[in-house]
């Protein structure tokens, strides 16, 4: 199955999501449909996640990373996993909705258990080494 993700940085720390029936924060993205590209995938995950009051330009998603892992709400599906980083800056409100309990601007300040295995495991450390985040 393949899988998006985005990373929105403000202030040295990565946006993240908590959906309604997960105990995990995980990124801002979800699963490439049959008839979609990974891009198309990230800018439709955006917009349903983020709600309609959050402002970004999805001509500035570049991707980053690719690698393969087994996804976090079975354990047990392999998962190939695309992320995009977002080069501008996130305006407007976000909204919480059906999908989506709450937000979190993450850094590392906030300890990891709160984390999905992708962020645990792939995105947090980038994030890091490359100094996105705190």
């Amino acid at each position: 199955m393949n899988v998006v993700g985005t990373m929105f940085f403000q202030n040295q720390k990565l946006l993240i999501d908590k959906p309604r029936k997960r105990p995990t924060y995980q990124m801002i993205g979800g699963r490439v449909e049959d008839d979609e590209t990974p891009m198309e995938a990230a800018i439709r995950e955006c917009h349903e996640e983020l709600g309609d009051q959050a402002i970004f330009d999805s001509t500035k998603l570049q991707l980053v990373m690719e690698f393969d892992e087994i996804a976090t709400s079975d354990g047990v599906t392999p998962i190939h996993f695309y992320v995009y980083q977002y080069l501008g800056e996130l305006t407007g409100e976000l909204v919480t909705s059906d999908e989506i309990e709450s937000f979190l601007w993450y850094d590392s300040s906030c300890g990891t258990e709160l984390l999905s295995n992708t962020l645990k495991n792939e995105v947090v450390p980038y994030c890091l080494k490359k100094k996105f985040i705190k």
